[in-house]
């Protein structure tokens, strides 16, 4: 069933159209955004966990005109994408930016974590470095802002666990520099910092890529 069957029940797919295309290569050029946004977060050293939970960001995905975000979010990053009545994905095919590989998606009990959304800042991760002082509200978008999140190979999201970049990196070489200029466009956007070690490690990936933008 295609999404103009179920125009009703994904409305929220139309209203928000930029969420239905896959995200675009940066292209090249003279200087780096990315490089220098990086310089404007602040490094500091990782704040304890204490308190942190999942429900801290909010009671799961958020959902809107019967969209919730993991499908939407699915709608925007797979391709041949077939949408059911109640606005779920059944199935798509995903190019995984983590591993290079292309993933035939398939809704079901024991193949939807096939494909999973992936808090490219782990949540975790962005408690400890600064949205323990968001307010509730703000964490809740942070956890379902578009920015954020991105369809990804399940085993490589469960592997990247609360990591950030300089304890895990996508596998596929070539989308590293996009991955971590989206880490520094979210850190940006929420007021998060990096520790040192992280700071380095990004900066090195951005060494290998000229003229590295920000996605939007």
């Amino acid at each position: 069933m295609g999404l103009a069957v179920v125009a009703g029940a994904c409305a929220v797919l139309l209203v928000h159209p930029e969420l239905q295309q896959a995200p675009v290569p940066v292209a090249s050029g003279e200087t780096s955004e990315a490089a220098a946004v990086l310089e404007e977060l602040e490094v500091k050293g990782r704040a304890p966990k204490t308190g942190y939970s999942r429900e801290q960001f909010g009671d799961g995905w958020a959902s809107e005109n019967g969209c919730d975000t993991r499908n939407i979010i699915l709608h925007r990053d797979l391709s041949e994408v077939e949408v059911n009545a109640e606005c779920q994905v059944e199935s798509g095919v995903l190019n995984d930016p983590y591993t290079g590989q292309i993933i035939q998606f398939q809704r079901g009990g024991g193949t939807s974590g096939d494909v999973q959304i992936d808090h490219v800042v782990a949540l975790s991760d962005a408690w400890q470095k600064g949205a323990q002082q968001l307010s509730y509200e703000k964490r809740v978008e942070l956890a379902n802002d578009p920015l954020e999140l991105l369809a990804a190979d399940g085993p490589s999201n469960q592997q990247k666990g609360a990591g950030d970049a300089a304890t895990w990196l996508p596998a596929h070489k070539p989308f590293r520099c996009q991955y971590v200029a989206r880490q520094i466009a979210v850190k940006k956007k929420y007021n998060l910092w990096v520790t040192q070690a992280e700071k380095e490690a990004i900066a090195r990936v951005l060494g290998t890529c000229s003229g590295q933008k920000l996605p939007v």
